[in-house]
Parts: C-alpha cells; structure tokens; sequence
C-alpha cells in the first residue's frame, strides 16, 4: 500500500476512486495505518470509529464497482467535531458532564455527508462545548498542533484542524462562533470556511450561541473546501435559522481568475487595533502584493475597531452560552474545566439591558456594513495575530482581556475563509482570513483559490514520524488571582448566588480574575439609542 496516500486532496483522491485507480477500502485501511501510528503524538481524536470506517469503505467499493459513483466525496475519509451528532455514537462535547451523551440520529450535516458517500473516521477533539481553550483537566487531552506538538493546535475545532493537517482526515467539519474554524485553520495551516449564517444547518450540533454559531468545512485545499461545503450546504426546515437560498456550484466558481475583484485590505486590524507578530505582518504585505500581480483591485479599508465587535459578541454569545449550560453549571459546576468556567460564569455579570444594547449595536453594525459590500468584492486581514503560541503560555483571562481578530465577521454573518499565507521562521503557519459578502461564497473561494495557485504554500505538511505520545510534564497554569476591592469582589458573589450558582473559593476566583473585563465590556455597549431602535434578533414563524 502506498505510505502517501494521507497526504491526498479529496479532489485528487475522488479522481482516482471514480477512475477505478484507487479502492476507497485500501484507502481508509492507508489512514487508519496513519492513525494508529501518529495520532498518540496528536490527539486529534476522542471516538475513532474504524470499524465503521471500513464498513463504509467496502459500502462505497461495491457501490462505485457496480456504477454508482455519488459524486467527489465518495469513499473520502472525513471526521466530525465532536459537538455533531452521528447516529448511535457519543457526542461528548469534549466535557466530562456529556461523557454518556448517545446520539439518537444524525446531525444534518452528518446526514447528508453520509448521502455524498462520504466515510466518518471518527469524532475529533474540541475545546470543552466549543468553548473554553487548550484544557489538561477534561476527560480527554487536547488536541495538539501537527506542525510542533507543544503548540496551540487553535480553537476550539481544535482536533478537526489538527487531523487535517496530519492527514487523518481529508476533511472535517468545524464550528465557527467567534473563529473557531478559522484559527484552527490559521494555527495548523489548513484552509476553514465559516459560511454565511444560516448557509450550513446547525441541527443536531450542540449549540455554542444561537446567534453567532456557524457550521463549516475544514480542509487542505481551496478546492476540497468548496466540494465538502457543496455536499453540506442548503435549507433546512430542522434549523429555524436555515436559509432558503439556492445553492450555487461552488467548484464551478474556482477559475483561478481574479482580475477586477476589489479587495479591501483592513490595516487597522493589525496596525492599530491588536498587537500582531511582525512575521504575520510581514506575510500579510507580501500576500497583499501578491494580489496585486493577480490582477485584483486593492485599496486599503477599514470598518470598526477590533473591540467593538468583540464586545457585542461576547456579550450576547456567553448569554446565550449560559443558558444552554445553566443547569449543569447551577448543580455541578465542578465538572467542567477550568477554562470553560473562566468563561461562561462571566455571564452572571450580564444584565437584562447589556444583552438587548449588544443586539441593538449589533444592528447598527449590520447597516453599517452595507457601504463596505458595495465598495468592496472581498475584505482581507490576518486570522490570527501570529504563528501558534505555545500550550504553556495560555491564560483564560486573556479571553478577556483581548479582543479575537476573527470575531467581527461572526457578527457580521457573512463568509469568511481563512487559508496559510507563509511560514514562520520556526516553521509555524502564518494566515489571512478572507471574507465576502452574505451569501457570496463562490467570490471569496474563486479569491482564495486564485490566491492558492499563485502561491507554494501547499506543498508543505508537517513532518511526522509514527510513535507513542512522548513522556512530558503537562502545562501548570496559574491559579486565578483577582484584583478586586472588597465591595466589588462582595459584589460579584452576590450577582453569582442571584444567579443560581454555587461556587467554591477556586471557581469564585476565577469568576473574580474576569469580572472587571467583563463590566467594562458591558459599560462600552451602554451607549445612546433612540427608542426605536431594535435589536438584530430574527422572529420566525414555526411552521412557515
């Protein structure tokens, strides 16, 4: 058998399997051999599912022999972020409180990669509800980066990323509510489509925020993202979010042409709003002048400031993130992972009024916005503020206290596309995220595969060598250290117990650490508003 064959595209893998010159069995058998061999240094799964794997390896074998070949994803080998339901399998959720979680039936997105004919690996790591970050005290460890294995792999599609990157999977399927399929993507070099809202449906995935989740592909290519979105994409009347649109053929978008588009290129992302790596900056300016030579139209842009954004998502996000964990964070709170509580018991300090002015600034954003589309085919800035950081280096307050580059475009809703622009000198990924206008997909992947062709950044994967997870000491974070006065730290455990929570002196601490990130967050939304204007919720009519 091959020793190359995980470092396939699933559009050079589908090429051969329709042609007969590759068996989707000797194929899955090939990444499964990949698996066992790599995946004790990486992590990337929490349920590998290879028995099933060959099952439906051998299905799709004796379809295509008897001339019944479904289409590109075909005997493709693909996982699942383990917040998507599969039928009869876990959904764990990465989280200790969802270890038993048993799926009665499949996610739709599940669903219908099972109809392209599409085999599922298995289920992929994430950072705990798609939440939280690169956590040692769940029941699974984290995924780690493929490029150096004592790096942040990103999140929280932290094992989805990772196993693209590593060639266990030629696709997966991520979630994207603040970036996280676009940072995976940036940290493990991979490409990651966060579609318009309501593009891709969201049934049976574990809700992160109804507001700003988005479901997504993640792959190596430009051209094996727009394959995997084609078999995902499209209504739903199980998500009351899902859009009724057509859906075009986005393969057919990828001319490799990008002449005349006007790009409009964010400076303020990177030079004025967030402290970002002078190797990113440096792979930025060099792929702007790439489009230069592409033909394309660039001028720089700007939209509001980084924090603006931030602030009414996070807002409105750990509200709603409250409310589906509420239960379990009321009776058992010490069952989630630090990070995750570093997070979501921040939204205690939330009232009423900030969750309707976040949803109302929201709206005057979205108006905004109109101006920027109509002057602008596509946005550019980078998808993360440098090479992945090391594990050892992460803090959850800094959730806090800085804003996410990737976090405008979920409020936004639009398409955003993140894809590798370079290297770093130690030889980590450097990116760009790529964002377009609502429902305008086949722009931003046309862009961004003409961007890909021009360029050699495909022709590196990491290099990994088969063995047992190495013998090392685990990252020791800092316990949480508050630096409140007395009244405001009486405050916030008394805006806690009003909340139903009981906390221990650790988990009130860390509850502490983040408040006053939190009520500055909550005072920059206040703002002035007339009376009459709304908020940017969505009303529908079940049924409809």
């Amino acid at each position: 058998m091959p020793d190359d064959l995980h470092t396939l595209t699933i559009a050079e893998a589908a090429r051969r399997i329709e042609g007969r010159e590759l068996s989707p069995v000797e194929l899955i058998e090939a990444i499964l051999a990949r698996i066992e061999g790599v995946n004790p240094q990486i992590d990337a799964f929490i349920t590998l599912m290879a028995e099933q794997a060959l099952e439906e390896a051998r299905a799709a074998e004796s379809e295509i022999a008897g001339g019944r070949w479904r289409g590109p994803m075909h005997g493709i080998p693909y996982g699942l972020k383990d917040i998507y339901d599969a039928a009869g399998v876990p959904t764990t959720g990465h989280s200790r409180t969802a270890m038993d979680n048993i799926a009665d039936s499949d996610a739709t997105a599940t669903a219908r990669l099972r109809a392209a004919g599409g085999v599922l690996m298995g289920k992929l790591s994430t950072h705990e509800f798609a939440h939280g970050g690169p956590s040692f005290d769940l029941p699974w460890p984290p995924a780690r980066n493929p490029w150096n294995r004592e790096h942040f792999s990103g999140g929280s599609s932290s094992g989805s990323g990772a196993a693209v990157a590593a060639g266990f999977v030629f696709g997966a399927m991520g979630s994207d509510t603040g970036g996280s399929i676009r940072g995976p993507a940036a940290l493990c070099g991979i490409v990651g489509l966060k579609p318009t809202y309501g593009l891709v449906s969201r049934a049976g995935v574990i809700p992160n925020s109804f507001t700003f989740d988005h479901c997504g592909p993640m792959t190596w290519t430009v051209e094996d993202c727009a394959i995997m979105l084609q078999a995902v994409a499209g209504h739903d009347p199980r998500d009351p979010a899902s859009a009724a649109v057509d859906v075009p053929d986005y393969r057919a978008a990828l001319t490799g042409d990008a002449r005349g588009l006007r790009v409009g290129v964010l400076r303020h992302f990177w030079e004025e709003d967030l402290t970002v790596h002078p190797e990113t900056v440096a792979a930025m300016e060099a792929a702007v002048e790439t489009l230069r030579s592409l033909g394309c139209r660039v001028e720089t842009a700007r939209i509001r400031p980084v924090q603006d954004w931030y602030d009414v998502k996070i807002i409105i996000a750990e509200s709603e993130l409250f409310s589906v964990h509420y239960k379990n964070l009321i009776e058992r709170p010490g069952d989630f992972g630090a990070d995750f509580l570093g997070r979501s018991l921040a939204a205690c300090l939330f009232g009423a009024p900030d969750y309707v002015q976040a949803q109302r600034l929201r709206r005057r954003m979205l108006a905004e916005m109109e101006e920027i589309y109509a002057r602008y085919d596509i946005l550019v800035a980078p998808s993360a503020t440098g090479p992945a950081p090391r594990l050892d280096a992460h803090r959850t307050v800094n959730f806090w206290k800085s804003p996410s580059i990737t976090t405008p475009f979920n409020v936004t809703g639009g398409p955003s596309l993140t894809q590798c622009i370079g290297f770093s000198e130690s030889g980590l990924p450097l990116a760009w995220q790529v964002t377009g206008r609502p429902f305008d997909e086949t722009t931003v992947l046309r862009f961004a595969d003409a961007y890909e062709k021009a360029t050699p950044w495909r022709e590196r994967r990491p290099e990994l060598r088969a063995g047992p997870r190495p013998d090392e000491k685990l990252p020791e974070y800092p316990p949480p250290a508050p630096d409140l006065d007395p009244q405001t730290a009486a405050l916030v455990a008394g805006m806690a117990k009003r909340a139903g929570l009981r906390l221990d002196a650790h988990q009130l601490a860390i509850l502490q650490e983040c408040a006053p990130h939190v009520f500055a967050m909550a005072e920059r939304v206040r703002g002035e508003y007339a009376w009459t204007d709304e908020p940017a919720n969505t009303f529908w009519f079940p049924g409809r």
